[in-house]
């Protein structure tokens, strides 16, 4: 069984880190840290197809399950991620019920969904891969918009969804609430988040969002279980930044 959705059904968090810079290196190191994921972001990320292969070597020799975030709801993009190794595929602008529905059938082979059979990298190490493909793949749909808050039930309805990811960026944006940025107070931002988690209760779908380790206590009291804490250009640009900080200061008068 995918590790992840081992955890998630047990009632557990699962913690993952967020990897935008096309490097193997990174990935291993992320990958080694103990993350119970690490998500691959071809949507933002500078990460393309052959940097998303050695990344995913890399996360998978480190021991966490590789995630991708894939650049659309489309069955080509979904299915390359998967035919390389991808245990769970975050997809980005899942707006409405048929949304949810393409999305599902790009995860899954006939009769479920519609993925095209050919998982030429991920069945080198795992030659059985295709009769467990579909119970190992996390199809995790992102909500970001006003509309999908809006739809979330419809969404939920779906068969196959096993998580959904609040995307807090595009959704402060998409509710008219302020920029780019992991947290809001505005109220309408606290009610979104509610309503997703809500339906995901009465719909048996484990609620993922992108946060901080700052904030990511105040998000399992809120309900999530699938939490992505760390972002590499971030945490790169902080921990550069505060050893600089500290180098001038002892090395100043």
């Amino acid at each position: 069984m995918n590790p992840v959705r081992a955890k998630l059904q047990s009632g557990e968090c699962a913690i993952g880190a967020w990897l935008s810079i096309p490097s193997a290196v990174t990935a291993e190191i992320i990958g080694r840290a103990g993350f119970d994921y690490a998500c691959v972001d071809l949507q933002h990320g500078m990460v393309d197809y052959a940097d998303a292969l050695a990344m995913f070597q890399a996360v998978e020799l480190g021991g966490s399950v590789q995630f991708a975030r894939v650049t659309w709801n489309e069955p080509g993009i979904i299915g390359r991620m998967l035919d390389l190794g991808a245990g769970g595929v975050i997809i980005p602008m899942v707006n409405t019920r048929a949304d949810a529905e393409a999305a599902v059938a790009s995860c899954r082979y006939a009769p479920a969904g519609r993925r095209s059979v050919g998982p030429t990298r991920v069945r080198i190490g795992r030659p059985d891969y295709f009769e467990g493909a579909d119970d190992y793949v996390l199809c995790i749909p992102m909500i970001e918009t006003a509309e999908a808050v809006a739809n979330i039930d419809d969404i939920l309805g779906v068969g196959g969804i096993d998580a959904v990811y609040v995307g807090p960026s595009d959704l402060a944006v998409s509710l008219g609430v302020g920029g780019p940025g992991l947290h809001h107070d505005h109220p309408a931002f606290s009610e979104a988040l509610a309503k997703v988690v809500e339906s995901c209760r009465r719909h048996g779908v484990v609620p993922g969002i992108h946060t901080t380790v700052d904030l990511v206590e105040r998000r399992v009291a809120e309900g999530f279980r699938l939490m992505t804490v760390i972002i590499d250009v971030p945490t790169l640009q902080m921990a550069v930044g505060s050893l600089l900080a500290e180098a001038r200061a002892k090395t100043s008068g």
